[in-house]
């Protein structure tokens, strides 16, 4: 028999430290991702940055950093995130991995949607003599706004499916909870309690994340 007096105190932990994660690596990837998926579309051939060797390098790190499997790339980041955050183990170390795994897929997403932006609009923008810097901040971002909302969106599900993998090896969450407390004393209630917060959780910002792009989109 399952105690939840005991068990739901470390659900909520995990639910927390699981909301944490994923919050702060959305906000951390999402910005840095914008940054380098704007710079791969502005430099690309025929953009209004064009730089051959910018985005050569941009599309060589994007390429060598997305292939590689989250569970091994927090393994491999282990000395770095050590130096940087203090330690391998916790929250933050997880958050610190986390970011720059996600990073790089929020960097293709957004580089598919503005690719998916009327050439016609830039090119008008650019003939009336408005800053390139203009375009892109008055322009480009905000004709893809609704498509990059979706995107993110999306982009959460494969956010908290990396916090469940840091929490195998020590990052706590949910992911730490339903392996420790479900899987590994043969609970199959607190497993499958771990895996409902998760779907709760996920269906909530997909819910939200189409309900605000319906907004942009319609504007």
């Amino acid at each position: 028999m399952t105690d939840w007096s005991v068990l739901g105190p470390e659900l909520l932990k995990a639910v927390g430290e699981t909301l944490y994660m994923v919050t702060a690596t959305l906000v951390l990837a999402g910005l840095l991702g914008l940054l380098v998926g704007t710079g791969l579309y502005v430099t690309r051939r025929g953009s209004i940055l064009e730089n051959r060797v910018v985005f050569t390098a941009l599309n060589v790190l994007v390429n060598f950093v997305r292939p590689i499997p989250f569970i091994i790339l927090l393994a491999a980041l282990g000395p770095l995130t050590t130096a940087v955050v203090g330690s391998r183990l916790g929250p933050n170390a997880a958050i610190f991995a986390m970011t720059i795994g996600a990073t790089f897929a929020v960097a293709r997403i957004v580089e598919q949607n503005l690719v998916g932006v009327d050439p016609g609009v830039v090119e008008a923008a650019r003939s009336m003599g408005v800053s390139r810097f203009r375009i892109i901040t008055t322009v480009i971002l905000p004709e893809a706004l609704g498509p990059l909302v979706l995107g993110y969106t999306f982009l959460v599900i494969g956010i908290t499916d990396m916090s469940a993998m840091a929490g195998a090896i020590g990052a706590g969450g949910l992911g730490d909870f339903a392996l420790r407390l479900g899987y590994q004393r043969f609970n199959d209630e607190v497993t499958w309690a771990a895996v409902a917060v998760i779907i709760l959780l996920v269906q909530s910002v997909q819910f939200f994340g189409n309900w605000l792009a319906r907004k942009m989109l319609r504007r």
